[in-house]
């Protein structure tokens, strides 16, 4: 387990982080140098949330903000300086209205990416903002949309009525994406896991016991432990907060074409 994480040493991360050459200051080398490679292709995907003790992202009211405390938003904003795009799923950005922009550390805001099927969500919204930053919305092929002046549209197939993470995570990189964080909600970031699309899952528990809603992973049944996805971990200290960074690689499938 790592020691807490010293916000004074991060200022130089994420330029380190991109230059491949430089090792990360300590303890960042640490959580975040297996992010920097991908491993079966181009792409490193990884998958957040923030969750009690018993696992819990909610309320029985649904009720979320905040389970997680300074030391976990900040976790998440370093994610998000690293990454050069974050993915929301609809539920999340008309639940939440996120701006998923790098506020509370140093570091640039990635791009904005919404998984919005039937074109639901309002121009209005605030990751719609024009600061700059790129912003997509991935939508059936056959989805009319009315997006800001700006937006990128990337229309995909959708076999059953679902976009397949496969085929998301494979749009994004033909348009240059190659670190992307999959950030919520749990739906979306679950439907990710079960389809073999993270290499890592970082999940960081709040010292809190809700004892009852919403969990943080929803897959399917399995009828024995030893069908369980194994998923090992390493274990790191966030304030008051633990991070639990699982390593999926064994189960990621290949999505993209890896360079030579």
């Amino acid at each position: 387990m790592s020691g807490n994480c010293d916000a004074a040493s991060w200022a130089e991360v994420p330029r380190a982080f991109r230059n491949t050459r430089d090792q990360l200051p300590a303890p960042w080398q640490e959580i975040f140098g297996p992010l920097r490679q991908g491993i079966r292709d181009d792409l490193v995907v990884v998958g957040q949330f923030g969750q009690s003790i018993d696992a819990r992202i909610a309320t029985p009211t649904g009720h979320s903000h905040y389970i997680n405390g300074a030391a976990g938003l900040a976790h998440l904003h370093r994610l998000r300086a690293l990454v050069d795009a974050v993915v929301i799923g609809i539920g999340t950005a008309l639940a939440d209205d996120p701006q998923l922009t790098v506020r509370h550390v140093a570091g640039p805001s990635p791009a904005r990416v919404v998984i919005d099927p039937s074109g639901r969500l309002p121009a209005s919204a605030r990751l719609f903002a024009k600061d700059g930053i790129r912003r997509l919305v991935v939508t059936r092929a056959e989805t009319q949309t009315g997006l800001p002046d700006g937006t990128e549209h990337v229309p995909l197939p959708a076999p059953r009525g679902q976009l397949a993470p496969e085929a998301i995570l494979t749009a994004l990189a033909e348009r240059g994406f190659r670190r992307i964080l999959i950030e919520g909600g749990a739906d979306t970031v679950s439907r990710f896991l079960a389809a073999g699309c993270l290499d890592r899952l970082h999940v960081v528990i709040a010292p809190i016991i809700l004892g009852a809603g919403r969990t943080s992973v929803t897959l399917a049944p399995i009828t024995r432990v030893e069908e369980a996805m194994r998923a090992p971990m390493r274990i790191h200290r966030l304030g008051e907060e633990v991070l639990l960074d699982c390593d999926l690689g064994a189960q990621r499938v290949a999505v993209a074409k890896k360079s030579t």
